[in-house]
């Protein structure tokens, strides 16, 4: 398929401050349209648009419509992990503290109907919408569970957990998220209320520890 007139940007301009208004006015018109429009039919025009801005303006900060989308989803995943002040600020010797407070960002996160409008839209589309899914891997996705397996890595060398495949447990705590209240929440039913999440986070969590606590030594008190 030829380009379209979206897809043809030119390359960013350097040396000139970004001005963070104008930022924020592009990103919020950004998550409008991706969410209503998924990323291949939404338009930088009507983004420029709605923001106040050009195109051109949109290109010099964000350099092609599918940085523009990696930059909305990256804004989401900020607060996850990053957004608690990065993960080299988790507390390695207090691992449950630290996943019941990246539990709650990230369950918070994908209770989101931004978050679920994403989904929807690109798994109806994933094989027509590659760099759409790959950009919405790699800020999401990929980009948690390599936060938080660097964490657990931290985790395993203070010896409070027993980690063994940092990436691959990592997977497992952000999955224990995504049951019954995330199918429920694409397919547009009703969503579990503030008590059904709270029980989730601190069971999810109280399981995830059962599973990595690092076991005692002979002669060592399990307590």
């Amino acid at each position: 398929m030829p380009p379209t007139k979206d897809d043809v940007a030119p390359q960013p301009r350097r040396g000139r401050p970004r001005d963070p208004e104008r930022c924020r006015r592009i990103m919020e018109a950004a998550r409008s349209h991706f969410y209503a429009h998924g990323l291949e039919r939404a338009s930088v025009d009507a983004i420029a648009a709605d923001a106040g801005v050009s195109k051109m303006t949109i290109y010099s900060h964000f350099a092609s419509k599918e940085g523009l989308f990696e930059a909305v989803v990256r804004e989401r995943t900020d607060r996850v992990v990053v957004g608690l002040a990065g993960v080299e600020a988790l507390d390695p010797k207090q691992p449950q503290r630290a996943l019941l407070a990246i539990g709650e960002q990230f369950l918070a996160l994908a209770r989101e109907e931004d978050t679920l409008g994403h989904f929807r839209s690109l798994y109806g589309a994933a094989g027509a919408q590659r760099e759409a899914c790959l950009a919405f891997y790699r800020q999401g996705p990929d980009r948690l569970i390599g936060d938080l397996a660097d964490y657990l890595r931290r985790a395993d060398a203070a010896g409070t957990l027993k980690i063994r495949h940092p990436r691959q447990a990592a997977d497992l705590f952000l999955s224990l998220f995504l049951g019954d209240g995330h199918i429920r929440g694409l397919l547009m039913l009703d969503m579990p209320d503030v008590r059904e999440d709270r029980a989730l986070l601190r069971e999810a969590v109280r399981v995830f520890i059962a599973a990595y606590a690092k076991a005692p030594r002979r002669g060592e008190d399990p307590a």
